[in-house]
């Protein structure tokens, strides 16, 4: 039987197919730890058995050398850079870890380090555990996370902070534009596939199936990626944006309470912020015209982009600050 090379499309709908299986296999498996330990502990674990239930589906499959559901279902096989042969056997386990288990530990381990780096920051620390991390406290990598956090310095732990952010908004955008290179070369439509050097080919089908479409398969690469460049500078926009409005705040942070102070007993009017419930201190106006501290809504506008008081939606950079404003 002849071999070719398996078009985009074929590619696609063998990894949206095994997607929905792998969907189904994780609500059975959480559906039946719900059953057995409760909600309290589907919710702890939750991650946990998406993760084995993933490796599960693909060491049945990819590691003991059968087509995945979706791969037979598009008639296509899995093959090594060559093309000639089956992917050996530490390739394709290769390709399990970076598939499921190493996006599982990185997405943990900067939600640890995250977490941590917070914590030291605010000064505090909790022996609970988080439940966002859906992990006990106790565990191995927090252990050492927490051990590498005390070692560092207050300069260090604010750039390791910064590094993590990065790090977090620059995966998704990897994760994007390796698609966008999919949809243009038709070729290793997971990030993990590229690195593991694993190719398809298919197997009957008529051969201008895949041809007629390709273009469009191109079309929508060229088109991801100027969505992509538009994503990327609306974001360091963002970053440069925040990054004045700190640099201003720094300025004018030095400037002695005093004077405002004095001014406003002697008017008999004391302004306070409804954030900190303290004399305000270089008042910031939103746009919906209620006014607060500039460190207060700027922190309050890192996780809300709403007004505290009337809940009116606005961008951060719609903050005003009042320069000589006396009341």
């Amino acid at each position: 039987m002849a071999l070719a090379e398996a078009g985009s499309a074929r590619v696609v709908r063998s990894g949206q197919k095994d997607e929905l299986y792998r969907s189904g296999l994780q609500s059975a498996a959480g559906a039946a730890l719900h059953g057995l330990a409760g909600a309290k502990k589907w919710l702890e674990w939750r991650r946990e058995i998406e993760l084995l239930s993933d490796v599960a589906y693909f060491v049945l499959t990819t590691l003991s050398g059968y087509q995945t559901l979706g791969e037979e279902y598009v008639n296509i096989v899995q093959v090594d850079s060559t093309k000639k042969r089956v992917p050996s056997f530490l390739r394709r386990a290769a390709f399990i870890s970076l598939h499921t288990v190493v996006p599982y530990y990185l997405e943990k381990g900067l939600l640890h380090l995250e977490h941590e780096l917070q914590l030291e920051a605010d000064g505090a620390r909790t022996l609970q555990s988080n439940p966002v991390l859906g992990f006990p406290s106790r565990t191995l990598i927090r252990n050492w996370i927490q051990r590498q956090v005390r070692e560092l310095t207050e300069q260090q732990k604010k750039t390791a902070l910064q590094i993590v952010y990065v790090v977090k908004q620059s995966i998704p955008l990897l994760h994007r534009l390796h698609l966008a290179v999919f949809y243009i070369h038709g070729t290793f439509y997971h990030l993990s596939k590229r690195i593991a050097g694993i190719r398809y080919l298919r197997f009957g089908g008529v051969q201008a199936e895949d041809q007629s479409i390709r273009s469009s398969y191109k079309f929508l690469g060229i088109i991801s990626l100027f969505h992509l460049l538009l994503t990327i500078s609306v974001q360091m926009y963002s970053f440069k944006q925040k990054q004045r409005a700190r640099q201003e705040w720094k300025l004018h942070r030095s400037l002695a309470p005093q004077k405002n102070m004095t001014k406003e007993k002697a008017t008999g009017h004391h302004s306070r912020c409804t954030l900190c419930l303290e004399e305000r201190r270089h008042t910031t106006a939103t746009p919906c015209g209620h006014l607060f501290c500039w460190e207060c809504i700027t922190e309050w506008c890192n996780t809300r982009t709403e007004c505290p008081l009337c809940r009116d939606k606005f961008h951060p950079q719609k903050l005003i600050y009042l320069r000589h404003y006396q009341m």
